[in-house]
């Protein structure tokens, strides 16, 4: 076995960096389900691998063709092994980490900041409105 033609340079440098080689994952084809009509429910284009080493598994199937749920399943299986193996160092590590961060609360001094610097725009803004006349 091998791996899909299509698959960019970047993930198969990564799998080389990883160690992941393609006679360690097994590959399985199923039929789909979902959006996409007779085309999707009758033929079989949902991919499954599973890096044998780790017991990592990978579903995919996003696309009504095989070919392409084929190469975005391998694609994924590599990110994947590289976050086991790399952690927070990973691109998916990474992503996950920058989620948490935007998820986080702020602490009560930066959003008092963040208000006074509001606080003080409006201010600004305040001083823009045309002047009103007052009639004696």
């Amino acid at each position: 076995m091998h791996f899909p033609e299509d698959i960019k340079d970047k993930y198969l440098a990564i799998a080389a960096q990883v160690g992941l080689k393609a006679e360690d994952v097994e590959e399985h084809f199923t039929a789909g389900g979902g959006h996409g009509g007779q085309k999707v429910n009758k033929s079989q284009n949902c991919v499954e691998l599973t890096h044998k080493p780790t017991g990592t598994t990978v579903r995919f199937h996003q696309h009504r063709g095989l070919h392409r749920n084929r190469v975005e399943a391998w694609q994924l299986l590599i990110l994947k092994i590289q976050e086991q193996i790399l952690g927070d160092k990973s691109k998916l590590g990474q992503e996950k980490h920058k989620i948490e961060k935007q998820k986080q609360r702020r602490s009560r001094r930066s959003k008092q900041k963040m208000l006074e610097e509001k606080r003080r725009e409006s201010e600004v803004k305040e001083f823009r409105k045309p002047v009103e006349e007052e009639s004696y």
